[in-house]
């Protein structure tokens, strides 16, 4: 299946949103007693103005389709399994959302702002004596959670990060998604990083030492977009077999970009960095395969020699050479 000319799309009316990009990923692979990921599937949808009637919506496991209307103002939201949530007309979600131990979910078409906007402290699980990384990501995954696809969303400013991946979750898709940060600091606690804020994107596997993380955390990006302000971890990885195909980097002033970290086999291939520090860092414990990337004005590390693997999915990466132009346009929901 390829995947060439799907990022722009039909951009969604107040009453019905654009259609989705096909599912390409693990997020489609059988796994978990799950064959592939169908969210709310054909459940009459439900519109839904408020954190509460999206949060009341979104519990449980029984399947609904639910289309997110307005500025949500600032709330936690816990999503069960089987859930479509997608936004209509400019839609935005502010606070967390929460992906724990719930499957077959699918996230579409909408902004989400983690609490971190300028200023950490506004999460109101922030610790000052600990820093940034003692509140809410805009988005968690975790505690074996599976087949979760997200797709055309726009996702900043979460706490800690904007979409972290942990604790045994699997067989995750994220495509045609734009990550970014408004400028902060965090002049207080143990991860305090000046200036620069704790702007840590996308973790997989929040340690080393994590027995559950062994033979999951699989995940694939494409035609995504690490955009401004993002510091590091685009993604930061652990244990899992995790793919990146056609994605975009253009996060001037960062620190590093694409890293393979403790036990992870990342396949890096056809991406675009653009002006960027340290494309790719691979660890010492970790294997990543870079091939046909496109390097512009980078500088630091942007080499790697390992085996990678190959993915038990069909799917055909285009050339590095058209994905800039196309990311920029077709990220993000419409």
């Amino acid at each position: 299946m390829g995947v060439a000319g799907t990022g722009g799309g039909t951009t969604g009316s107040c009453s019905t949103p654009p259609a989705a990009s096909p599912l390409v990923g693990w997020a489609a692979v059988a796994g978990s007693g799950t064959t592939t990921t169908t969210g709310g599937g054909s459940a009459s949808p439900q519109t839904v103005t408020s954190v509460s009637a999206l949060t009341a919506a979104a519990a449980g496991d029984t399947p609904a389709v639910l289309y997110v209307k307005g500025v949500l103002a600032p709330g936690k939201i816990d999503v069960g399994s089987n859930k479509t949530i997608v936004g209509l007309c400019g839609a935005e979600i502010h606070g967390h959302l929460e992906l724990n131990g719930a499957s077959n979910i699918i996230i579409r078409n909408v902004k989400i702002v983690g609490y971190g906007v300028g200023d950490c402290s506004r999460d109101p699980d922030y610790d000052a004596s600990v820093g940034c990384s003692s509140g809410n990501d805009a988005i968690t995954v975790s505690h074996d959670a599976h087949h979760i696809w997200f797709d055309h969303c726009d996702i900043s400013d979460g706490t800690d990060g904007n979409l972290d991946i942990t604790r045994g979750a699997d067989f995750v898709t994220i495509s045609w998604t734009k990550f970014h940060y408004t400028p902060r600091t965090d002049p207080s606690g143990n991860d305090s990083t000046g200036a620069s804020g704790h702007r840590f994107s996308n973790l997989i596997g929040s340690s080393d030492d994590v027995p559950g993380d062994v033979g999951h955390l699989n995940v694939t990006w494409h035609h995504d977009w690490w955009a401004d302000n993002v510091m590091e971890r685009m993604p930061r990885t652990r244990y899992g077999k995790i793919h990146l195909f056609n994605n975009l980097f253009t996060s001037t002033g960062n620190n590093y970009c694409t890293n393979a970290g403790h036990e992870a086999s990342l396949l890096v291939e056809s991406n675009v960095y653009v002006g960027v520090k340290n494309p790719l860092k691979p660890d010492s414990d970790g294997d990543m395969k870079a091939t046909s990337n496109i390097f512009t004005n980078t500088s630091g590390t942007a080499t790697a020699s390992g085996t990678g693997f190959s993915p038990p999915y069909t799917y055909t990466p285009e050339s590095a050479s058209a994905i800039q132009a196309e990311v920029t346009a077709g990220a993000g929901p419409h």
